[in-house]
């Protein structure tokens, strides 16, 4: 075996230990997602749990706000649709964005809620309101750290699949961009929600 045949087969095992490597590491960065989406996962269906039983409690003071308390479940509901499609495909931008924009409807409908609540002295003063109120306050912090840690692991992928040279690997084995789960697109959104009970 001659010296260039030598170092043509090093040079191609090398390239392949490489490519192995690089394709394994998007792997694990893309697991890493879906366990990340997975934390997100627990927290909004607790949320989604919470939010029917907050909406019966209100009902009793609310009766003639009917539309409002429609219009939480509604998007409750379109909310806890477009998590189920995420969480099939947690690196998939289009689901991740289309959950990000249910949770930001899901989000102003409590807001409205919760402003109108603010008008009933009674509502506010309920036992049962107070607690949901509570974890669902907690539930969204929980949501946030839980977002945070998809995000940064959401960053880690897309670093890894579009640097060169993995960028290569990436593109011939379809490792697409990861999109963020955002809280807040707009200067508006970004203002707190007062939860007061």
């Amino acid at each position: 075996m001659s010296t260039q045949s030598l170092v043509s087969i090093v040079v191609f095992a090398l390239l392949l230990f490489w490519a192995v490597g690089a394709y394994n590491r998007l792997v694990r960065l893309k697991n890493i997602i879906a366990n990340a989406f997975g934390q997100i996962d627990v927290q909004l269906k607790r949320r989604y749990d919470l939010i029917p039983n907050l909406v019966e409690a209100a009902k009793k003071y609310l009766l003639h706000e009917r539309e409002t308390l429609e219009a939480v479940i509604a998007a409750r509901n379109q909310a806890r649709s477009a998590s189920d499609a995420a969480r099939s495909r947690p690196t998939h931008a289009p689901e991740v964005l289309a959950l990000a924009a249910a949770e930001e409807a899901l989000s102003g409908s409590l807001g409205r809620l919760f402003a109108l609540a603010e008008a009933y002295p009674e509502l506010k003063a309920d036992d049962t309101i107070r607690e949901l109120s509570e974890e669902l306050t907690s539930t969204e912090n929980k949501v946030a750290f839980a977002r945070q840690a998809y995000n940064d692991a959401v960053l880690d992928y897309n670093n890894a699949q579009a640097q060169f040279p993995a960028l290569l690997i990436a593109r011939l084995f379809g490792f697409a961009a990861s999109a963020m789960l955002r809280a807040t697109e707009t200067p508006a959104e970004r203002e707190a929600v007062r939860i007061q009970m």
